[in-house]
């Protein structure tokens, strides 16, 4: 029987080992034939199915509502990376203008109101996910109505070491002590005069946002070498950011800068607030909305109630136009179960929800109407924003569950809020309306100027009136001592004649 013994194949191109018949035919078994290329009609109806396949996924991608961000891409996310290096990633996704964007127009009952300007829906993202204004635009193509930015600080700073932000999915819930890490108030402020078009003419509806029914807030910090006292940091920032924003947020509330808490202390706060306002006064009119900025607080969850009342009466005795509540919390609830709940930091996410809808009622009742509560913390869906809205706040931001649900939250919360809306029978402005009213600190009601020049009349013909009648009881009273003398002194006389 003739058997093949194992060759070893000749090298092609060796000089010493020269091709073969045999090693071309070997070769012709495995190689891809040379022959005619593939027919035209083949070539174009792949690249049709290809083009058809991008186009619908990219048409499903940049729809936020797609399940591909909920349940795909966001989990991978937060898997594949760790906390800061994804959170990172998503600001580069939509600073990139590739992000998706939310296609539906909001709904009329979602109309919201704040310091009598009428914005499209009362879901806003709260300060801390786009730090230096990287993203504004791509999240304003979310759908949220209030972009904040920050905290920004007046000079560059690394903020703490990593690692430094946790998540808590077992809690749906994130823990973080970032420390204000900013790129300063230049870097930032260069980008946000980048956004301005070049040809731009404001009117009485216009925003800094640069969309109708949007605002854009700034949220101030101060840097870790400043003195712990010191305001100057934030009257900076409100000099800085004045005219490219619609809100200046002075940020007193962070955990993860020492002594920044302290600036809620009584006499320091009445300080902070007084040369805020100051500097904010000083401004002229915003180039972008002919207006000058709205001045908000934002403040802690874990103040005492007694703490909630006295700040709440130097709110009332200041030029603040709003107060946000609240940030992180340092405390840590007996429901947390995820291992990373012993991390050093700010709590965030729904163990949040109970304590900032706790200090919101409080100051609600220790405030009046004219000063807007906006609430933050733990809100996660429509229900959510509901009770807040119940409880009386103008607006509502969200921050964890955006890191959590993805691109599509703020329209998943916005279709739970109108669904919840519509079984109420009534619009989220008649819900924060009643609410205010019936929650708020009652003012005496200012008398108009008329009233007062018929008032002051009144009293006046009633002090006439009055003297009127005591001279009439004078002049009785004369009369009958003029009778009385003349009675006596005609008697006298008799007695002497006779």
């Amino acid at each position: 029987m003739l058997r093949l013994r194992p060759k070893k194949l000749p090298i092609l191109g060796h000089p010493s080992r020269p091709s073969t018949s045999l090693t071309f035919s070997r070769r012709s078994l495995f190689t891809k034939s040379t022959g005619p290329t593939q027919s035209p009609l083949r070539t174009a109806l792949y690249t049709t199915v290809f083009a058809l396949s991008t186009g619908l996924f990219a048409v499903y991608y940049f729809d936020a509502r797609s399940a591909l961000h909920r349940y795909v891409l966001t989990p991978v996310l937060r898997y594949a990376l760790d906390a800061e290096t994804g959170h990172k990633v998503a600001v580069k996704v939509l600073r990139s203008g590739l992000g998706p964007r939310d296609p539906i127009r909001d709904e009329d009952r979602l109309r919201a109101e704040i310091w009598g300007q009428e914005i499209s829906n009362p879901i806003g993202l709260a300060a801390g996910f786009d730090k230096d204004a990287e993203a504004v635009d791509g999240l304003l193509d979310l759908g949220f109505s209030w972009v904040e930015i920050g905290s920004v600080t007046p000079k560059p700073q690394p903020g703490n070491p990593r690692p430094r932000v946790f998540h808590l999915p077992n809690d749906a819930a994130l823990i973080n002590r970032y420390g204000f890490p900013s790129q300063g108030a230049a870097s930032v402020l260069a980008r946000l005069r980048a956004r301005i078009p070049t040809f731009y003419e404001p009117d009485a509806t216009s925003t800094a946002a640069l969309r109708p029914g949007a605002v854009l807030a700034v949220n101030l910090g101060k840097n870790k070498t400043s003195a712990a006292e010191s305001v100057d940091d934030f009257v900076t920032g409100v000099k800085t950011f004045g005219s490219y924003s619609d809100v200046l947020v002075v940020n007193v509330s962070s955990p993860n800068t020492p002594g920044l808490r302290g600036l809620q202390n009584r006499d320091l706060l009445e300080s902070l607030l007084s040369e805020a306002a100051k500097a904010r006064d000083e401004l002229p009119p915003s180039p972008l909305t002919l207006r000058r900025p709205k001045l908000v607080l934002k403040l802690a969850p874990d103040l005492e109630e007694s703490q909630i009342i006295d700040i709440a009466d130097v709110i009332r005795h200041s030029k603040i136009d709003g107060v946000i509540v609240s940030n992180t919390t340092i405390q840590r609830p007996s429901s947390l179960t995820d291992p990373n709940k012993l991390e050093t930091g700010g709590l965030s996410g729904v163990p949040l929800k109970p304590h900032s809808l706790r200090a919101l009622r409080t100051l609600r009742t220790h405030l009046p109407a004219s000063v807007p509560l906006i609430g933050c913390g733990g809100i996660s869906s429509g229900a959510d924003a509901l009770e807040f809205a119940q409880a009386g706040a103008s607006l509502v931001q969200v921050y964890t569950g955006f890191g959590y649900d993805g691109a599509g939250a703020c329209r998943r919360i916005k279709d739970e809020l109108s669904r919840a809306l519509e079984a109420e029978g009534k619009t989220w402005g008649e819900v924060v309306n009643q609410a205010v009213e019936d929650l708020s600190l009652k003012e005496p009601k200012p008398v108009m100027q008329v009233e007062r020049g018929e008032a002051s009349i009144k009293n006046l013909i009633q002090e006439a009136e009055e003297l009127k009648s005591v001279l009439d009881r004078l002049g009785d009273r004369i009369g009958a001592e003029e009778d009385k003398l003349g009675s006596e002194s005609g008697q006298a006389m008799l007695t002497v004649i006779s």
